[in-house]
């Protein structure tokens, strides 16, 4: 029996895999296809997803194959200058395309030790008391055991669909056509008329891939697709190019051509007994923003940690439920403001009127700082109760007096920063480090963080510590082996 079997090998799967192969929980990645998709849905990591990258000692290799870009104000496509006092160590956007996101992550969880089977499709789902059995296909004679499973496997999640789970929102109302070609116009002619088509059409966009002669495409589609699996045809971008910019550049040799479309809907629940859901099996919505790989990342971040608690034998009775509980309001507000930016890339004379006015206020530092954080997911409070400014709330990486604050997280366990040096973990000391150091950026006496850097307390006074120790790492001296 497997600790955990994942359902789906995209980057929500694999990020998810790699944090339980750091606490050593025994984990199976089963995905559908046979090879790495070639499409490149997303093109980036924004702040949040930087850090926690650097809080697992991912972040150089990301940087190695991607390329950083100031932070600047880009709300509904809006382009103003960057804000001032952003809560973080990491004031960029990393552009790197999904095609490399996906083959990092796996590189890393393959390394960490996760077993990965590729070309397994998963067809049915059966719990009990002890854990879950896992059909794959009808080639595989024997169901695989899981002591829990989590369903990565993307909008169209089998894994949500097997447990029942309703996913209501909204139905697609506008499809986009996404690929890579090669055109026989000039990188700079393509430019010049995307750059004029996208003062009105924010949909609009046709641009170097990163590949010698090779474009990525992204245009309005002509109605909405019943099938959105059925790939367009090349045909089908040159009509929709004539038709925003009154040129198909001349594309042709396209390498893949996919679509999209608006849909923006969450699952009803995110935990169905000892099986999970997390990234698109949880959420979709429009791509506006660029939040959706990075809001499948944040998931298993949050998810990782308390699952491995669990096979680990000291997670406290309610640290599961709070994956739901912490997780489903940060993907809601995701689908609102995508709604929101949907609305005002319409041409409407209403929409436009709105778009005007958003457009002036974020002339105000205050609005600009407050729609990137909600964008980068830096703001993110998680719901602990009264206390502290910090609680609930990821701590951005400051300098220590012996090094950075990222760089003490690198093990995935929890951290008590102390800088009086007279508080303790004690019987906590297997799933928490305590490090006597403070930093001239971090005004507090002690704080704990969780494994994914929320603030769990602040403080310096050693019983309210305990309380919140036991309260997210269960009771003292309670791990058990495996």
């Amino acid at each position: 029996m497997f600790d955990v079997i994942i359902v789906g090998g995209g980057p929500t799967g694999m990020m998810l895999a790699s944090e339980l192969r750091l606490q050593g929980v025994d984990v199976l990645v089963l995905e559908k296809e046979a090879e790495l998709p070639p499409f490149v849905r997303s093109l980036g990591l924004h702040v949040r997803s930087i850090e926690v990258m650097d809080q697992r000692g991912l972040l150089e290799r990301f940087l190695q194959n991607g390329k950083q870009y100031p932070i600047r104000g880009f709300f509904a496509g809006i382009d103003k200058p960057a804000p001032t006092g952003l809560d973080t160590a990491h004031g960029y956007v990393l552009g790197i395309p999904q095609t490399l996101t996906d083959r990092l992550l796996a590189e890393h969880a393959a390394e960490a030790g996760a077993e990965i089977r590729r070309g397994c499709a998963v067809v049915g789902l059966e719990q009990d008391d002890d854990g879950v059995t896992v059909h794959v296909g009808p080639e595989a004679a024997t169901p695989l055991r899981a002591r829990f499973v989590v369903g990565c496997d993307g909008g169209r999640s089998t894994v949500r669909k097997l447990l029942g789970v309703g996913f209501p929102g909204e139905p697609s109302r506008i499809d986009t056509l996404l690929g890579e070609m090669e055109a026989t116009a000039s990188a700079d002619d393509i430019a010049e008329v995307t750059a004029e088509v996208r003062k009105t059409e924010k949909r609009f966009g046709i641009g170097p891939s990163g590949r010698p002669g090779v474009f990525r495409a992204v245009v309005p589609a002509e109605g909405v697709a019943e099938d959105r699996s059925v790939p367009p045809t090349i045909e089908e971008f040159k009509q929709q190019l004539r038709r925003y910019a009154g040129t198909d550049f001349g594309v042709h040799s396209p390498r893949w051509l996919s679509r999209f479309g608006d849909a923006t809907r969450q699952a009803e629940r995110y935990r169905v007994a000892r099986v999970f859901l997390a990234g698109d099996a949880a959420h979709v919505h429009p791509p506006l923003g660029g939040q959706g790989l990075n809001l499948g990342i944040q998931d298993s971040f949050n998810l990782g940690w308390k699952l491995a608690a669990a096979v680990g034998g000291w997670a406290p009775d309610d640290l599961l439920d709070s994956y739901e509980s912490e997780r489903h309001p940060v993907a809601a507000d995701v689908l609102n403001n995508t709604r929101a930016q949907m609305q005002l890339t319409s041409d409407e004379p209403g929409p436009q009127a709105v778009r005007r006015l958003l457009a002036q206020l974020m002339d105000l530092n205050d609005v600009n700082r407050f729609l990137i954080e909600k964008i980068t997911a830096i703001s993110v409070r998680y719901d602990f109760g009264a206390g502290h400014a910090l609680l609930g709330r990821r701590l951005r990486d400051v300098q220590l007096k012996n090094g950075r604050l990222f760089e003490l997280m690198r093990t995935g366990g929890g951290l008590l920063l102390d800088r009086t040096g007279r508080l303790s973990v004690g019987g906590w000391a297997d799933r928490v480090d305590h490090v006597a150091d403070g930093s001239e950026e971090l005004d507090v006496p002690a704080v704990l963080l969780r494994p994914d850097g929320h603030v769990a307390w602040v403080g310096d006074d050693q019983q309210t510590l305990e309380v919140a120790l036991a309260k997210w790492f269960g009771a003292a001296g309670a791990a058990t082996a495996g």
